[in-house]
């Protein structure tokens, strides 16, 4: 039976490495599946110039960059197929890691599917964890399960997370769109933990399968992170908080975020890098309007009754 995947890979001005990705996907990508590169406004058009030269890949150009989040959202919008997997253009996959994925959504119940995602190194003989799933911890902040890990133990074995990092995640689509896709006010950074609480607010699950493995050039995108980028990680991950976390859950979390927000507030002054993190954590009190009318929609749904089983970690940190 052919498979009912879309891959999706958003990119902007990085012709090189997409050149690297859709190589690896074309060589592993189950019969039947599409694939579409989604150029989000490279000025050179490049990057739908190197999709062209893919026989089978479908290339749609955005003729503005406008982040992230909304080359997603445009690409799931157009997918033709129920299932999504969502890649950075700086990652490459194994053979047999879609299907060992797409088993998973014969149960409706799973809305996203977080691959096993191994860092690119000059040593991939011994490799190290990218991401096996996010997760979140009661304190506000979040994280890639395993990251800088080796590749043994529990990290072996599939089971549910939190949420899947979106460098390379299966989503179900008419999940995705129903609960509102990738929040485009973030850009990037944090929007799949954002994602992953509005599917649990939804009823949904996500499940983390090993077998499925793709191979990340962590930050390649993006390069060294700048005071920029630093202040919209901040922002974002303040908005994740206030935006989605259960009225109970978020009582009883209140506390431990603000011994969080103290101490990376020091480690923010340290490294010579508080004003952009005083920027980002302040800047939230301009949307606070729009951040209850989030809440409030939430909690409209009825969901949210059953957060003990979302996988927020009662820790305050790692």
């Amino acid at each position: 039976m052919p498979a009912r995947l879309s891959v999706i890979i958003p990119s902007h001005n990085r012709a090189d490495l997409l050149r690297l990705c859709l190589a690896s996907v074309l060589r592993h990508v189950p019969a039947g599946a599409e694939v579409v590169v989604v150029d989000d406004g490279s000025p050179d058009g490049a990057v739908t110039e190197t999709a062209k030269d893919f026989p089978g890949v479908r290339a749609l150009r955005r003729e503005k960059q406008s982040g992230f989040c909304a080359a997603a959202n445009a690409g799931l919008r157009t997918a033709a197929h129920p299932i999504v997997e969502l890649l950075n253009d700086d990652t490459e996959v194994e053979a047999g890691w879609a299907d060992a994925a797409l088993k998973w959504f014969t149960d409706p119940t799973v809305a996203a599917v977080a691959p096993l995602v191994l860092r690119r190194s000059d040593d991939d003989l011994s490799p190290r964890i990218d991401s096996a799933g996010d997760r979140y911890y009661l304190g506000g902040v979040a994280g890639k399960r395993g990251h800088g890990c080796l590749v043994d133990g529990e990290y072996l074995h599939t089971r549910p997370v939190f949420g899947a990092s979106a460098s390379s995640a299966f989503y179900r689509r008419e999940a995705v769109l129903a609960v509102g896709g990738f929040p485009e006010s973030f850009g990037a950074y944090f929007e799949d933990v954002d994602l992953s609480f509005r599917l649990h607010w939804a009823g949904y699950r996500v499940v983390y399968e090993p077998a499925a493995r793709v191979w990340h050039r962590v930050s390649a995108s993006y390069g060294p992170p700048c005071r920029r980028l630093l202040e919209q990680q901040a922002r974002n991950e303040e908005r994740v908080f206030w935006r989605n976390l259960p009225r109970g859950l978020l009582l009883r979390a209140l506390p431990s975020h603000l011994a969080v927000l103290a101490a990376k507030a020091w480690r923010r002054w340290r490294e010579g890098q508080l004003l952009p993190f005083l920027r980002g954590k302040l800047g939230v009190l301009g949307e606070v309007a729009e951040l209850f009318r989030h809440r409030r929609r939430l909690h409209a749904s009825g969901g949210g009754r059953d957060w003990p089983s979302w996988g927020v970690e009662p820790h305050f940190w790692a």
